[in-house]
C-alpha cells in the first residue's frame, strides 16, 4: 500500500522525550513510521509489529542507514511480548462500523477487525513504561471514540487537529497519551493546516514539520 499522509504526520509530529531508548510501531505495515523514528532518534532501538507479513518493512529497513536498530515482527500486538517501551506509536485501522471492502488486505488495513480499539488500548497499557508516551492518529469521530474507550487506562495530554485547507474542518486528530495515573501535565490543543487552499501549495508549518522526510520539500 502507498505511504499515506497519516503515517508521515504521526512520525513527524510525535514528540520524542529525552531518555527514550525503546520505541514500538504498532501496525508497522511498510515500516515507514519505524524508519522515521530511527531517522529522528539516532540512539533508539526501534521495533515494528504487524499481524500481516513484514517482508516489505524488513526490506525497507535493510536498505536504510539504520538497519542495525530496526526489528520487525509478524505477530498480533495482543500476543507480542517484550520489555516495556518509552514510546509507542500507531496509525491503526479505524473503520469501526462501516461495510467491509471485498479486498482482504485493504479491509484489514482500514477496518478495526484484527485490532479492535480495546485490544490496542490494552496492548499499549501493557507494553508502555510507567512514564512512557503513546501517540496515534485517527479521524475525528474515531479519535473521540478511542479517547472515551481508553478512559481510566490512558489519558490524553496533547491533541493536534489536522485540517487539509482553511476551507475544510479538521479531518484527523494526532493524540498523545500517558498512563491514566501519570503525573504528566496536559498541553493545550492546537491545529495544523496542511494546504493553503491553492492547488498543491502547502503551508510553511506543514513543510517545516515534514521536510526531513519528503524529497519535494
Amino acid at each position: 500500500m502507498k505511504v499515506g499522509t497519516d503515517g508521515v504526520l504521526l512520525g513527524a509530529w510525535t514528540p520524542i522525550k529525552s531518555g527514550t531508548v525503546r520505541i514500538l510501531d504498532v501496525g508497522t505495515g511498510t515500516g515507514v513510521i519505524a524508519l522515521m523514528m530511527a531517522q529522528r532518534h539516532p540512539e533508539a532501538e526501534i521495533w515494528g509489529v504487524d499481524i500481516d507479513p513484514v517482508e516489505e518493512a524488513c526490506k525497507n529497513g535493510a536498505q536504510s542507514p539504520w538497519n542495525d536498530r530496526l526489528h520487525f515482527v509478524q505477530q498480533p500486538v495482543q500476543e507480542f511480548e517484550a520489555e516495556p517501551f518509552d514510546l509507542i506509536l500507531s496509525n491503526p485501522p479505524f473503520f469501526v462500523e462501516s461495510l467491509q471492502c471485498p479486498d482482504r488486505g485493504r479491509t484489514m488495513a482500514r477496518h478495526a477487525v484484527a485490532l479492535p480499539f480495546e485490544a490496542l488500548r490494552d496492548a499499549v497499557a501493557r507494553l508502555l513504561k510507567k512514564e512512557g508516551r503513546f501517540a496515534l492518529v485517527l479521524p475525528i469521530v474515531e479519535a473521540e471514540r478511542f479517547e472515551r474507550m481508553a478512559e481510566g487506562v490512558l489519558r490524553v495530554v496533547h491533541r493536534t487537529y489536522v485540517r487539509t485547507t482553511p476551507r475544510h474542518p479538521a479531518k484527523r486528530c494526532l493524540m498523545e497519551f500517558v498512563h491514566a495515573d501519570s503525573k504528566a501535565e496536559p498541553q493545550p490543543d492546537d491545529e495544523l493546516m496542511i494546504g493553503t487552499g491553492e492547488h498543491e501549495t502547502y503551508t510553511e508549518e506543514y513543510r517545516s514539520l515534514t521536510r526531513d522526510f519528503y524529497l519535494k520539500f
